[in-house]
């Protein structure tokens, strides 16, 4: 059964290299190993994702002793690995250096798993060959997951690797006002938390680290969240019934609340407003590109529901309202959203090379 498992994934899951092939498998398709390979939901949402099926198809092909990807699908040796750019054992990035005399744009990918799941190694090779062929660094981080931290130093650890590798421009010959942050799911909802939060840069910090920019030039968001402020969830979304629910208390481990009370507290109302991305949209924001492959309408489970079409049309709708750039394709679109054109576009790359 393993077999079969691994010739499906190779089929259509493995030609999602990059995150326009995300949206040509369908979720029905997922839905379907999803149910005969249960194991492969590493978060535990109820919904396969892509980048969870290419996670359990490398997982199942190691313990086989299968041989590693060839051709477009391997992941390249990056030109520095596990860099530490925080103090916990997952706090480290790979990158890929763009050859260059000048300095070059950098494209961050933030990988997905719901925050309890995934890493870095889940870079798309093709995103980093397209963006290595156009003179763009490529990078890839890891975070904490939920367990080890509450949501809003989760997206913080994303913060500090931008901020890290800004502090070492010189030293990879990066352009440190051209850096741009994608993913999907988790990653996607991160790297908008990115592009739309006040910046963290702190003058006065002791860590040189902290004292620099954490903006981006651009943010490429597939199947991500609108805000990470559940209470707004509701109004925007839809609710979560009682059986997508991974526990009583999930929501309030989620920001690591001590009670339900904290939720009404100044402090806990800070942390939701921090979370919020929607909420912090303004018109000084940069360019943003949301994509989605998730069926419209009523949601039938919380996969459907975490990664609902509407995220991305009220990040759009909150766009247009303040004039910021937004790009959307939705599963129904006449066009597909290619995120790594876009953000290239954005950091004065022409993509039409890298196609």
């Amino acid at each position: 059964m393993k077999s079969t498992f691994l010739v499906l994934l190779t089929a259509f899951v493995f030609s999602a290299v990059d995150t326009v092939a995300q949206r040509e498998v369908t979720p029905e398709q997922l839905q379907q190993l999803l149910k005969r390979f249960p194991d492969a939901d590493a978060n535990k949402d109820g919904k396969l994702m892509v980048e969870e099926a290419r996670a359990y198809r490398q997982k199942m092909t190691g313990k086989r002793g299968g041989k590693a990807e060839t051709g477009k699908t391997a992941l390249p040796a990056p030109t520095h690995a596990d860099v530490r750019y925080g103090p916990h054992e997952r706090n480290v990035l790979d990158l890929w250096l763009a050859k260059s005399d000048k300095p070059t744009p950098l494209v961050v990918f933030i990988h997905g798993g719901g925050f309890v799941g995934g890493d870095k190694s889940k870079a798309s090779p093709d995103s980093i060959r397209r963006c290595l062929d156009a003179g763009v660094s490529f990078m890839s981080i890891s975070y904490r997951f939920r367990e080890q931290a509450p949501i809003q130093a989760i997206l913080r650890d994303a913060a500090r690797a931008i901020q890290f590798v800004r502090l070492h421009a010189a030293k990879y010959n990066l352009d440190p006002q051209r850096i741009a942050a994608h993913g999907g799911s988790a990653g996607a909802g991160t790297s908008l938390w990115l592009a739309v939060h006040e910046d963290l840069a702190d003058p006065k910090n002791n860590d040189p680290a902290l004292r620099q920019s954490s903006r981006l030039a651009a943010a490429g968001c597939m199947n991500g969240q609108a805000t990470y402020d559940m209470t707004e969830w509701e109004k925007i979304i839809g609710k979560f019934k009682p059986e997508w629910i991974r526990g009583e208390d999930e929501d309030i481990k989620f920001y690591h609340f001590k009670s339900r009370d904290d939720f009404k507290t100044d402090a806990g109302k800070k942390v939701l407003a921090d979370c919020s991305m929607i909420s912090q949209l303004t018109k000084d924001d940069p360019p943003i590109i949301m994509t989605c492959s998730m069926p419209d309408g009523e949601p039938t489970n919380r996969g459907e529901l975490v990664h609902h079409p509407r995220h991305a049309q009220a990040i759009k709708k909150r766009c247009d309202e303040v004039s910021v750039k937004c790009e959307i394709y939705l599963r129904d679109s006449s066009g597909k959203g290619d995120v790594i054109a876009f953000l290239l576009k954005q950091l004065g790359v022409d993509a039409e090379k890298t196609r």
